[in-house]
């Protein structure tokens, strides 16, 4: 066997121990337990790309907030289902300085991260009419979505965005759209895990299909204004973090706050329910529930069922980073810029060793430097890809996972330590050394 720099025969055991008939399909968590496993029992230094977890400090201001919040006793309270005032006003400003729209502090409801809230709004959007059972994915996405649309027995279709972009986007949505069986779509944007951002245009065409043939949008802004090529961090300023909003009503957008605030352990976030969707009746909520619309179920009927509120003192937390940023004294953005900076340096050695960026381009425009980053090896398929590079101590996920049509691997660039851009040189090296193209 090859020289590599983790045992091979302990790998290979390790893997199989896992029982995955095909590596390529691996879970995030799958991925994750290997190379923490294979890192104990080898003891060497893994570099893990697998996990999407913030690699910064928490935004102190929520912190703060946070504190005050449980020294005034708020743990013993329960939240109101509608979520705090002081949260849906903030919500709802910060919509408007960083989106340039407007959406009622009303449909501004606090939710336990983006998780949740893609959960309730697929549950609500597949009950508002029966004919309409099936969420769209606009791919690649995050894979747990779909686990989600499983788990509550409903169906999805999904394509590549890869050969879609521009203009050609309109003629695929239409040939999933015209078949009446869509209750909603779904893509993230930025992109997890590719990174490419929808235009402004593809936005356009979307919302013009969601009004064509009304059907939900839902939006997942879990990388809030992290498209790093524009300055998005002024509020109230051009330029603004893009979304469809512009272009339809039929929208539900997901602001989570993990990952532009670093407060992922909180799950804490803000479904925004347009002000039209909010107050829409349809025939299958009323047939249901006897009454109510998208937004009045979506609160008091679905989320009341899923957790009877969210965590109290972490909605003041994040109205406290909303109020900070949208006063313009919490720039949020300038301190994620770190996961560019990571991105650039990583993208540069994997491109030395023979690697290739595979989501590449938005249109003609190279993709920001961010979060997440795609490779493939020429040659290899994503399932080996990911499989080879464990031998040399480097772990990420397969884009198949992620509804890709694409041979690769996502990357991500959180967990990054100062120490390891020279490790990851080193061992890359040996691996092109390994596999000659």
């Amino acid at each position: 066997m090859k020289n590599t720099p983790v045992d091979y025969q302990i790998a290979k055991h390790v893997i199989e121990s896992y029982g995955l008939s095909d590596f390529g399909k691996a879970t995030i968590r799958e991925v994750v337990a290997i190379s923490s496993q294979l890192e104990k029992e080898t003891n060497i230094e893994f570099i893990h790309m697998e996990m999407g977890v913030p690699g910064l400090k928490a935004a102190q201001v929520g912190v703060d907030a946070e504190i005050e919040a449980l020294k005034n006793g708020i743990a013993s309270v329960y939240p109101n289902i509608n979520g705090a005032e002081v949260l849906k006003k903030e919500a709802s400003r910060f919509i408007q300085a960083f989106l340039n729209i407007q959406v009622s502090p009303e449909g501004c409801v606090p939710v336990t991260g983006s998780m949740q809230g893609t959960f309730a709004s697929f549950l609500t959007a597949c009950q508002c009419d029966e004919k309409r059972d099936t969420i769209l994915f606009i791919d690649p996405g995050f894979p747990v979505q779909k686990q989600q649309i499983t788990v509550m027995g409903y169906n999805f279709e999904s394509f590549d965005v890869y050969d879609y972009r521009g203009e050609r986007l309109r003629d695929i949505l239409e040939q999933y759209l015209i078949n009446g069986n869509i209750a909603a779509m779904i893509y993230s944007n930025p992109n997890n895990p590719a990174w490419f951002c929808l235009t402004d245009k593809e936005l356009q065409i979307i919302g013009e299909m969601a009004n064509k043939f009304d059907t939900i949008v839902i939006e997942d802004l879990a990388y809030f204004a992290m498209d790093f090529r524009k300055d998005l961090g002024k509020p109230f300023q051009a330029p603004y973090q893009a979304t469809v909003a512009h272009y339809t009503d039929n929208y539900v957008l997901q602001i989570s706050g993990s990952k532009a605030f670093s407060y992922a352990g909180q799950r804490i976030g803000v479904t925004a329910i347009s002000d039209k969707l909010y107050k829409k009746s349809f025939p299958g909520l009323t047939k249901r529930y006897g009454g109510g619309t998208f937004g009045t179920v979506y609160i008091h009927r679905v989320l009341y069922a899923l957790s009877s509120g969210t965590s109290h003192s972490a909605q003041f937390a994040l109205a406290a980073m909303f109020k900070a940023a949208s006063d313009g004294e919490f720039d949020f953005v300038s301190e994620t810029k770190e996961y560019g900076r990571r991105a650039k340096k990583l993208k540069e050695i994997f491109l030395r060793h023979g690697f290739k960026i595979v989501y590449d381009l938005d249109l003609d425009e190279p993709i920001a430097d961010g979060f997440y980053f795609t490779i493939a090896y020429p040659g290899m398929t994503g399932g080996r890809l990911m499989e080879e590079l464990i031998y040399y101590g480097v772990s990420a996920i397969s884009l198949e996972t992620t509804g890709s049509r694409q041979q690769g691997l996502r990357a991500c660039t959180s967990f990054i330590k100062e120490n390891q851009y020279q490790l990851l040189d080193e061992r890359l090296a040996l691996f092109s050394l390994n596999n000659p193209l």
